[in-house]
């Protein structure tokens, strides 16, 4: 049996505070920074993204599909009512989907998510909304009543579909140019390999 000294001296040397707050310590601080979550504070407006020909074209297409909608929501009679609601189903979903992404890339919160392509999401939603766009305007121009509110909402309705067209137009430039910078930046350096090789 241990003597009470030696319990002593080892409940001592476990009790002890030089273990915690010592250089033998596992509770030291750590060098890696510890990371924060951002949450939504650093949010700021890009307003080189507004001032640029993708943002001016994203407002654009915005605005028309809202005008469009409201044009739309105005007329109180229709006998065949289906282009009506196809039109309107469109309107509304080309401005809620860009406007979206008009408030994404507007303040940067794409950079928050790099998951996801948002480019290719950017060309999917312009080539969809090119497409939909132009068969709403026709089945409206074929089925309308001659009001002024439906030929304003097919007036519309096609010229945010050119705009569309427009902002797929640069959105593939650019997502060209940033593929052959990228793919640059890779070639680069197995040419040099190759060049010390064979020296």
């Amino acid at each position: 049996m241990r003597g009470g000294e030696e319990l002593d001296g080892f409940e001592g040397e476990a009790s002890s505070t030089s273990m915690i707050s010592g250089a033998s310590s596992p509770y030291q601080p750590t060098t890696e920074p510890v990371s924060q979550r951002r949450g939504l504070a650093g949010l700021r407006c890009d307003p080189d993204y507004l001032r640029g020909a993708l943002g001016r074209l994203k407002v654009a297409q915005v605005i028309l599909a809202l005008i469009a909608f409201i044009c739309i929501e105005t007329i109180m009679e229709c006998s065949p009512c289906e282009g009506l609601y196809f039109f309107e189903f469109v309107s509304c979903s080309a401005f809620v989907v860009t406007g979206v992404l008009l408030i994404l890339f507007s303040l940067n919160l794409h950079m928050r998510i790099p998951q996801i392509n948002w480019s290719l999401t950017d060309l999917v939603n312009t080539g969809l909304s090119t497409f939909f766009f132009f068969i709403a305007s026709i089945v409206l121009a074929a089925l309308n009543h001659k009001t002024g509110a439906e030929i304003a909402a097919v007036v519309l309705c096609f010229s945010a579909a050119v705009l569309c067209v427009i902002d797929a137009l640069l959105v593939t430039e650019k997502m060209r140019h940033k593929a052959k910078s990228s793919l640059g930046k890779k070639t680069k350096p197995s040419t040099t390999r190759r060049r010390q090789k064979q020296r």
